[in-house]
C-alpha cells in the first residue's frame, strides 16, 4: 500500500508538472501608461487648403500698344509706384510736349493783355482828370473808357483759357501715363506676360487675357481652408490655430481665424464645407511661403492642460478599456468618465489613476477582459 501510495503521488506531481509547462501561456501584448498632459478639442479642414496672399493684381494696360521696355524679372521685388512696363510713347509724350507749349503761350498771352489793361486803366485816369477840367472832349473820354474795359474783359477772359490749358496738359499727362505699368502696392512679380516689340490689347469685355504682370503681396499671407458644416458652427474669430504645410513636414505655424464665409459651400451633395481664412500671427523669417502651397489647420476650441490623458485609440465602445491587472497579470475591462478629446488623446475624469497601464493597441485579436497577458517589453518566464 506503501509503494502504491508512493506511486500515485509520483504520477501526480507528473501531471502537475506536464499541465504548468503545457499550461496556456500570457500573450505579449503593447501597454501604455496612464499619464498627464493636455488635451485639446480640434476642428481641422476636410480637405487641403490653399496658402493665398492678402492682395495679388493681375496688371494689364487700358490701352494697346507696343511693349518699348521691361523694367523687372520675374521674382523680383518691386515697390509700390514702381514702373514695371512701358509701352510706346512717342506719340503721346509729342502731345504733352505741344500742351505744355499751349499753356506756356496762354500765359504769355494774358501776360500780355493784363498789362495792357493797366496801361489803358492808366491812360483813362489821366483823361478823367483833364476832362474834369473842361480841357478834354466827351468823345475822346468815351472811347478811352471803352478801350479800358475791352483791356479788362481780356485779361479776365485769358484766366480761364490758362485753365482750359492747364487740364488739357494734366489730361496728355495722364494719357501719357497710362503707357506705364506700375505698382499698386510693394510685392514680388510672380509672371510677365510680354516682350520687348510685343503689341498688346487690352481685354475685350467677356474675354479675359493672361495679364501683363502678375504681382503678389507676400508681407501678408493667410490660409483657406474648407471646414465641415456640421464643424462650422463652433468656430469663431480669433481663435488660435495651428498651421502645417506639406512643404515643410513636421513643423507648425501659429495663425488666428480671421474670416468664416456666410455660406455653405455645395461641391457636393454630402460634403458641404464652409471657407475659413486663417492669417498666420507672424511670418517666418527662416523660410520662403509661396502662394499656392497646400496647408493644413487645426483650429483649437477648448483645451484640457494637466489631466490625465490615454491614446483615442485604445478605447473601446461605450467608453471602456483594458486595464492591465499587475496582481493577476491579466486584463480588466474599466468603464471611463471621459472629457475632451480630439482624434490622439482622450481626457479622463474617472476609472483610472495615473500611472495604470492599459492596452495599447486593440487590433489584436483574443483580447477580452480575462485573458492572461504579458508586457511585449519584459521578457517572458515559463517558470
Amino acid at each position: 500500500m506503501r509503494s502504491l501510495s508512493i506511486g500515485l503521488v509520483v504520477v501526480a506531481c507528473f501531471l502537475a508538472v506536464g499541465w504548468w509547462w503545457g499550461r496556456p501561456q500570457p500573450m505579449p501584448v503593447q501597454l501604455v501608461a496612464v499619464e498627464r498632459g493636455p488635451v485639446e478639442t480640434l476642428v481641422a479642414n476636410t480637405r487641403a487648403g490653399t496658402l493665398k496672399s492678402c492682395r495679388r493684381s493681375h496688371l494689364s494696360f487700358n490701352i494697346g500698344g507696343q511693349v518699348s521696355e521691361l523694367l523687372v524679372d520675374e521674382g523680383q521685388r518691386v515697390e509700390a509706384g514702381q514702373v514695371l512696363m512701358r509701352l510706346r510713347q512717342d506719340d503721346r509724350l509729342a502731345r504733352v510736349q505741344e500742351a505744355e507749349a499751349r499753356l506756356e503761350a496762354k500765359r504769355n498771352a494774358r501776360e500780355q493783355s493784363c498789362r495792357q489793361a493797366k496801361l489803358d486803366q492808366r491812360d483813362l485816369q489821366r483823361l478823367e482828370r483833364l476832362a474834369a477840367r473842361k480841357l478834354l472832349a466827351a468823345d475822346r473820354l468815351d472811347q478811352a473808357e471803352t478801350r479800358a474795359r475791352l483791356a479788362q474783359l481780356a485779361c479776365t477772359s485769358s484766366a480761364a483759357s490758362i485753365r482750359e490749358a492747364d487740364a488739357n496738359l494734366a489730361l496728355q499727362r495722364s494719357l501719357l501715363d497710362q503707357a506705364n505699368l506700375r505698382a499698386p502696392f510693394s510685392g514680388t512679380v510672380a509672371q510677365i506676360n510680354g516682350e520687348l516689340g510685343e503689341y498688346v490689347t487690352p481685354s475685350p469685355p467677356g474675354i479675359p487675357t493672361p495679364p501683363a504682370v502678375d504681382l503678389i503681396d507676400d508681407s501678408c499671407l493667410y490660409v483657406d481652408a474648407p471646414i465641415d458644416e456640421v464643424d462650422a458652427g463652433r468656430v469663431r474669430i480669433g481663435m488660435p490655430v495651428r498651421i502645417s504645410l506639406d512643404a515643410f513636414r513636421g513643423r507648425t505655424f501659429a495663425g488666428q481665424v480671421s474670416r468664416i464665409a456666410p455660406f455653405v459651400r455645395e461641391l457636393e451633395k454630402q460634403a458641404r464645407t464652409v471657407d475659413v481664412e486663417v492669417r498666420f500671427v507672424q511670418l517666418p523669417v527662416d523660410v520662403t511661403l509661396l502662394t499656392g502651397y497646400s496647408a493644413d489647420v487645426e483650429i483649437l476650441l477648448e483645451q484640457s492642460a494637466g489631466g490625465l490623458r490615454i491614446p483615442t485609440e485604445t478605447l473601446l465602445e461605450g467608453r471602456r478599456v483594458l486595464r492591465y491587472d499587475p496582481a493577476t497579470g491579466m486584463l480588466r475591462e474599466v468603464a471611463l468618465n471621459t472629457g475632451l478629446a480630439n482624434w490622439r488623446w482622450t481626457e479622463v475624469l474617472g476609472g483610472l489613476q495615473e500611472g495604470e497601464r492599459i492596452l495599447a493597441s486593440l487590433d489584436q485579436e483574443g483580447l477580452e477582459d480575462g485573458i492572461a497577458v504579458i508586457s511585449a517589453d519584459q521578457p517572458e518566464s515559463r517558470r
